[in-house]
């Protein structure tokens, strides 16, 4: 199975699983025992917060460990509520993690930023309204899961800097595909392990001094969330990140962008009609978004038949996917109902190699000739010209 849904999740890197098993060989105390063992495990726990934020470019202590990005966002908007009486404007595109978050700790008290059409926030409408009403905080993402759109954190942070309200970027997508150096200076910072190669149950939150725990009940993290550190699972996150970070280094992710913009290329040959979602904003190098032609059936059917072919893909947000709803973020960026509806989500991992992508095509390509009734005008999936009295060539 050729796996194109590293967005949901990308699998445990050689590294991590490597880091993994050597923390629970090493450290099998809980860091809060007073004895040597538990003094190891907390010196442990020490040195990966002391690596992950020369990365982020924070002080180590301003970092917590969470159980993923998830409990760490909901942590954010519950503290904002708790710590404030201000409004926070969300954009329209955030993970539905942020949006269910903010209903919960913040009724009546979030307001939506709006988006572009390519998915990128509106920059005029917000530098216009924090102008003439600042907000406590402003929540924007730093990439966006279901297209890859890149969003202008760095120029958001200092805006919001300027007019006296915080800000908090979900980081979740950016991590492990395109450097980390400057998230650190964001007043609230969230990740995870499981999207770069990492373990699952596994993340971080960078947070000021104050912070509001969500999750009660112990002294661990110097009282910003209760409960046991996972050990080995933090240890396996920095293992993985470090992979990444040094493959960032080498210029890997902008090669890996120019297989993704081939296969983009071929794609856009092989069926004219092919929407690709945000093409021309900044994306992660590892994602496609499309819109498949209107006279395809569901996206449903394509993932089936993709699947059967030996291909993993998506139609959006894995957390959103069992429900038959259009997707927020396309409806944000003023795509119909009936648009959403054809979305597919191509997400590539850092195993991923330009035969892979040449593979995927071949294989939409064949599904085009079972899906796809062509008429006339349109070019079949080989890139030719169809007849006029029948369907696609077989």
């Amino acid at each position: 199975m050729r796996y194109f849904d590293h967005n949901a999740t990308h699998p445990v890197s050689a590294a991590a699983r490597t880091a993994w098993i050597d923390a629970v060989e090493r450290f099998p105390a809980n860091p809060s025992s007073p004895h040597r063992l538990g003094a190891r495990a907390e010196a442990a726990l020490r040195g990966a917060r002391e690596q992950l934020a020369g990365w982020l470019g924070c002080s180590p202590f301003d970092l917590v460990w969470t159980s993923g990005a998830t409990e760490s966002n909901n942590a954010v908007l519950h503290h904002l509520a708790q710590s404030g009486d201000g409004d926070v404007w969300l954009s329209g595109i955030e993970h539905p993690c942020v949006l269910a978050a903010a209903r919960r700790w913040l009724p009546g008290r979030h307001r939506f930023i709006p988006v572009t059409r390519e998915g990128v926030l509106e920059w005029d409408w917000l530098t216009e309204a924090v102008r003439r009403n600042p907000p406590q905080a402003i929540a924007v993402m730093a990439a966006n899961n279901e297209t890859g759109v890149q969003q202008p954190w760095e120029a958001i942070r200092e805006l919001a800097r300027r007019h006296g309200a915080a800000f908090f970027c979900d980081a979740a997508q950016w991590l492990g595909r395109l450097p980390a150096q400057g998230l650190g200076g964001c007043d609230f910072v969230t990740g995870c392990a499981h999207k770069f190669g990492g373990p699952p149950g596994v993340g971080f939150l960078k947070c000021p001094p104050g912070f509001q725990p969500l999750i009660v009940g112990g002294p661990q993290e110097d009282g910003r969330r209760a409960g046991t550190e996972n050990v080995p699972g933090v240890l396996s996150m920095i293992a993985a990140l470090a992979e990444r970070e040094a493959a960032m280094a080498r210029g890997e992710g902008v090669l890996r962008g120019a297989w993704r913009d081939a296969f983009i290329a071929e794609l856009q040959r092989a069926l004219p009609a092919v929407v690709v979602v945000g093409q021309a904003a900044p994306r992660l190098w590892n994602t496609v978004a499309v819109l498949m032609p209107a006279a395809a059936d569901c996206r449903r059917r394509w993932v089936v038949k993709l699947d059967k072919l030996g291909f993993a893909v998506s139609t959006g947000s894995a957390c959103a996917s069992g429900k038959e709803q259009p997707s927020h973020v396309l409806a944000a960026m003023g795509f119909r109902a009936e648009e959403s509806d054809r979305m597919l989500r191509f997400s590539a991992g850092w195993e991923t190699g330009p035969a892979d992508w040449s593979q995927l095509l071949e294989a939409i390509r064949l599904t085009a000739r079972e899906l796809l009734p062509l008429d006339g005008d349109s070019l079949d999936p080989s890139g030719t010209r169809a007849p006029s009295e029948g369907r696609m060539r077989t």
